[in-house]
Order: C-alpha cells, then sequence, then structure tokens
C-alpha cells in the first residue's frame, strides 16, 4: 500500500497496478472527508470560545484565511457548514459519509429548521449542486423576475473594488460566492409569463484581463420549482433577431414576451438538432434495422433506436455504476468496425467522447503503458 506523511513525497504511482491505485484514491477521499469533519468540530469550539480575537482576528473568516492559510472560498463553505453542523449535528454526518457537500451543506444552511431538516438533508443525499439549488427553489420559491434587456456600456476602466468591514465578514465572509460571475449579464430573460420591459442603463464591467469562469457567459437559477431565472450576454446580432423575431410575432404574441420567444426558438433548435444527431423523425421510414459490416454508415432507423433505448446518455458501465453524461455523444460500436462489427441496434451503443476513446485505447492500444488492462475488466 501506497504510504505517505505530511513531509515525504509518495511512492511513485507506478508501482500500483489500476486497481490499488483506485483503492488507494478512494482510501485517501475518506481520509480527506475525516480531516473535514475534524477541523468542523474544531471550527465549531473556536467560533464558540471567539478564540479568533487572541489570536488578533477580528473575525472567524479572518483567522480562517490569514492564519489558516485557507482559500476564501474554502473558508466560507467550511464556516457555513461548521455552524450549520452546530445546531444540526446531522450535517456532520452527511458530511462524513460523503453523502453532502460542503457547497450542498453551505446552500441548505440558511433553510434548515428543527422541523425540516431531516428531510431536506434526506432530500439532498448524493445530490450534485444544481440539484441541490432546485431543492430550495421548490422548498421555498422567489418569485418571477421581469423580463428585463439592458445595454451594455463600452468597457472604460474596471470598477473600484467594493471594501467591506471586517466586522462584516463574520456571518458572510465574502460578497461572492466561490462561483463568481465577473462578467455582468446583458439580458436576464426568464420563463413565460413575466410582463416584458426594456430598461437600458449603464452597468459596470469588470476589468477584460481577467479570465471568466464558464458560468459568466450563461448562467440559469432556479426560482421555483417550474421558473428559472436566465443571464447572458448577447452580441448586438443577437440583439437585432431578437428584436425582429418580436416584430415579426406581434400578431400572435402581441406582449413580445422575451421567454416565450426564447421558448420557440429552442423548441425548434432541438428539432433539428435532433433530426441531425439523432435521426428524430415524425413519419419514420420502415428500413431494415440491420447492414453490412462493410460501411461504417448507421442508418437512421438504428441511430434512432439507440438514442432512444440509451435515453440520450452514455450507456458506458464502470465498476461505480453508469456513466451520466448527456453531452459529446457519439455513437459507438461495441465490437469495433475493424473487427467486423456491424451497425445494428445490438451492437451500437451511445458514448460521451472520452469513453468512447477510452475504449477504443483498450481494444487498439495508444502505443503507451497509460492503459494496462487487456480488456474492460467490468
Amino acid at each position: 500500500m501506497l504510504q505517505t506523511n505530511m513531509t515525504s513525497v509518495p511512492t511513485s504511482f507506478n508501482a500500483l497496478t489500476d486497481d490499488e491505485l483506485l483503492i488507494e484514491v478512494q482510501r485517501l477521499a475518506a481520509c480527506e472527508r475525516a480531516a473535514t469533519i475534524d477541523l468542523l468540530r474544531s471550527l465549531i469550539e473556536v467560533d464558540a470560545r471567539r478564540l479568533y480575537l487572541r489570536e488578533g482576528c477580528s473575525s472567524l473568516f479572518t483567522y480562517c484565511t490569514q492564519v489558516l492559510h485557507l482559500a476564501e472560498g474554502s473558508a466560507y463553505n467550511r464556516i457555513e457548514a461548521a455552524r450549520a453542523g452546530r445546531r444540526f449535528p446531522a450535517i456532520l454526518e452527511a458530511i462524513a459519509d460523503g453523502a453532502l457537500t460542503l457547497t450542498s451543506a453551505r446552500l441548505l444552511a440558511p433553510h434548515l429548521t428543527d422541523d425540516n431538516h431531516r428531510a431536506l438533508l434526506d432530500a439532498a443525499r448524493d445530490k450534485s449542486k444544481r440539484d441541490v439549488e432546485r431543492l430550495i427553489a421548490t422548498f421555498r420559491p422567489k418569485p418571477v423576475v421581469p423580463t428585463v434587456l439592458r445595454k451594455l456600456p463600452a468597457a472604460t476602466q474596471p470598477p473600484e473594488p467594493v471594501s467591506r468591514p471586517e466586522s462584516d465578514v463574520g456571518m458572510r465572509p465574502t460578497a461572492t460566492e466561490p462561483a463568481e460571475v465577473t462578467r455582468v449579464p446583458a439580458a436576464e430573460l426568464p420563463v413565460a409569463g413575466a410582463a416584458p420591459a426594456v430598461e437600458r442603463r449603464a452597468v459596470p464591467i469588470p476589468s477584460e484581463g481577467r479570465s471568466a469562469p464558464h458560468r459568466a457567459w450563461g448562467e440559469s437559477t432556479p426560482l421555483s420549482a417550474d421558473a428559472y431565472k436566465l443571464q447572458v450576454t448577447i452580441s448586438r446580432q443577437t440583439h437585432d433577431k431578437l428584436r425582429r423575431a418580436q416584430d415579426l410575432l406581434r400578431h400572435t404574441l402581441p406582449t413580445g414576451d422575451l421567454a416565450e420567444i426564447v421558448d420557440r426558438a429552442l423548441t425548434l433548435l432541438l428539432s433539428d438538432l435532433e433530426r441531425r444527431r439523432c435521426a428524430a423523425a415524425a413519419r419514420p421510414r420502415e428500413d431494415g434495422t440491420r447492414t453490412a459490416s462493410d460501411t461504417r454508415h448507421i442508418p437512421a432507423a438504428v441511430r434512432r433506436a439507440v438514442w432512444q433505448r440509451d435515453q440520450g446518455r452514455c450507456a458506458f458501465v464502470g465498476t461505480s455504476g453508469r456513466c451520466r453524461e448527456t453531452g459529446f455523444l457519439e455513437f459507438h460500436h461495441v465490437a469495433p468496425y475493424a473487427a467486423g462489427g456491424a451497425a445494428t441496434i445490438e451492437n451500437i451503443q451511445l458514448r460521451c467522447r472520452p469513453h468512447n476513446l477510452y475504449e477504443a485505447t483498450l481494444f487498439f492500444g495508444d502505443g503507451s503503458d497509460c492503459v494496462r488492462e487487456r480488456g474492460a475488466s467490468w
């Protein structure tokens, strides 16, 4: 077994087989969760005794970032999880089991009460951050936001950072959560039913030199069980198309509701994509479900049947379960085409791109020892 300590460099991982390495990773992850729980319990005591004051820090957040050298986002999550865990010890149990992440605990903390915390924690078990956000929106819905279309001013200089007094940081350590949005959205397009409005005003734009995270370009936030707020930056050309669509739809959509226009546009886009990618058709032609093995062509009937059977999701099954990826999907020959595999429903499955390449590497090799299995052990 790989032995490590706080001062030594780990033994070469090349000495481990694939199965041994995975076992070691799982052990280390369990050790990290145990260490995290110990840290949370310690922070509960430090916060209760206000020991950060004697260390020269005005708040627990300052102590975590300046003395413990935690990143702001990490400190924020741990402080909120620790304070919630002090009120509801079940949170610490769920984090220790790996059923609840620190981010999920931080999101749930403001909504937990003595009456509902058990039900909410059970519903949030093994859920992603997006699923937890949807759960909170279902439990405590927000009002639908009005439709707003804003024109952004030309970028001039970065806005001055907003300073916050140190005393305000104790309970809410940072003004922005770890998934920080650094670009101000240009359009807020809610769900259908909101009254359309157009508002033009100056909105500050952060420095373009700073790289924006992925969600800065488009973010949807659940407001309730069936309502979302969408924020996205659009170009002038897209804005002109949006206005043109409003004008052309005035007879059937007098309000010019942007949410309805987006919904109709996405309906048409999905119809076109499903027709081209998975051979979706309102009246599919009756053709054979098998094809000759001397061609790579996959008939439309096969693509259509495979997509429905695999439910638009990667069908690769590993030792930890089936892959959950629904993007970058490709049609995969179970028995490779080079080995005589035919494009039949039985021999074609959906694969995400990484798993498609992985299985090709297992079969054909890649000229290195990166993959040591002779075949998929599962």
